[in-house]
This record gives structure tokens, C-alpha cells and sequence, in this order.
């Protein structure tokens, strides 16, 4: 096995890899506001707001797009059609690379903005959620065309 093969088979692993990792860091930093809104609300004797756990799980779906990418482009090699890897090991680099990068930026931003979003729920009253989650779909739209766009230009 060459070292451009051994890339090719890495390849799909780094869109799990960065989509995981984006789906975690983008999670902490909405739990770690959620956790501070509910403190805030659990201090002035107020009932706890469901809508920071929405916040705080959206980033979750990039995990879900790199790991259906992934088990996409690792098909032939599951099916013992490994010539796939040995003539696009290049190009297979490039989409692990790409989607790692897509999925990592998308969920972690979201994260960001959902943090953002516990905190101006928590101190607006509950206003906002609506425009909150659609600041995140936007974001969300991100990672799922990269997501779309990489599994066309997968090889076959």
C-alpha cells in the first residue's frame, strides 16, 4: 500500500474526526451557557427553560452528515472494491479534508451561536428563540451542502 492509498482510506475517518469534534465543541459552548441561563433562572425561583437543551443539541447533526459521509465513501473498500482508493486517493484526501473542515466549522459555529442564544433568551425574557434557531439553520444549511456537494463528487 502506497502512501497516497493509505491517505485515501484515512480520508473518510478525518470527515468523522472534524465533524465530531465541531459537534463537541459546538454542544459545550451552548451546555456551558445553558447550564449559566438555568442558574440564573433556578436564582430567581423561575421554571427552567426547555428551549436551551434545543440549543444545545443542534450542533449534533454535523456528527450524524459526517458519519453517513463517511460510511459513503468507505463502501467499496467494505465491499472489497479497494481500486477505488488505489486510482482517486487524492481526490478522496480532498473530500475527507473538505468535509472534516465543512462540518467542523458548521457545528461549531452553531454552537457558538446557540450559546449566544441562551444568554439573550435567559436575559430577554424567553424572547427570540424563533430568530435563534433560524440563525442556526443558516449555519446548518452550511454543513448540510457540504455534506451534499461532497457526496456527489465522491467517486463511484
Amino acid at each position: 500500500m502506497t502512501g497516497m492509498e493509505f491517505a485515501g482510506q484515512l480520508s473518510m475517518g478525518l470527515v468523522l474526526i472534524g465533524a465530531t469534534a465541531g459537534s463537541a465543541l459546538g454542544i459545550g459552548a451552548a451546555a456551558q451557557a445553558a447550564a449559566g441561563a438555568w442558574a440564573k433562572e433556578a436564582k430567581a425561583g423561575k421554571t427552567l427553560n426547555f428551549a436551551y437543551i434545543v440549543l444545545s443539541g443542534m450542533p449534533l447533526s454535523q456528527t450524524i452528515y459526517g458519519f453517513i459521509l463517511m460510511l459513503v465513501g468507505l463502501k467499496p473498500l467494505i465491499a472489497g472494491q479497494d481500486s477505488i482508493i488505489a486510482t482517486h486517493p487524492g481526490t478522496l484526501l480532498g473530500i475527507g479534508l473538505a468535509g472534516a473542515l465543512a462540518e467542523f466549522a458548521s457545528a461549531w459555529i452553531q454552537g457558538l451561536i446557540g450559546a449566544a442564544g441562551c444568554r439573550s433568551i435567559s436575559e430577554g425574557e424567553g424572547k427570540g428563540l424563533a430568530f435563534i434557531i433560524i440563525c442556526m439553520g443558516i449555519v446548518e444549511t452550511v454543513g448540510l451542502f457540504g455534506f451534499v456537494f461532497l457526496l456527489i463528487v465522491l467517486p463511484k
